[in-house]
């Protein structure tokens, strides 16, 4: 038997969009590359709709998974550049 697959809350999505609009903004201002930058700013705006639209739905239910792991997988990228080119500015 599988588990149900995680559907974000409200309050989770909320945190993640704010975590991801961080990246994005220090992303940009660290000259990170392209490719980083609109992994975030794809994730951001998706989160953004996401997060006003009601998660019961059909649609939502189908798109919360895969953009949950979208944004985190975006994240990620986003601290292993910035940790092997920003890392050694600060040690």
């Amino acid at each position: 038997m599988t588990a149900e697959p995680h559907l974000a809350t409200p309050m989770e999505l909320r945190h993640l969009a704010r975590e991801v609009k961080t990246g994005l903004e220090l992303a940009i201002v660290a000259l990170a590359p392209s490719n980083i930058v609109e992994g975030l700013a794809s994730a951001a705006g998706l989160l953004d709709a996401v997060v006003e639209l009601p998660l019961d739905s059909p649609a939502l239910a189908a798109l919360v998974p895969g953009l949950d792991a979208r944004a985190r997988t975006a994240l990620k990228t986003w601290a292993a550049w910035r940790e092997e080119h920003l890392g050694k500015l600060s040690a």
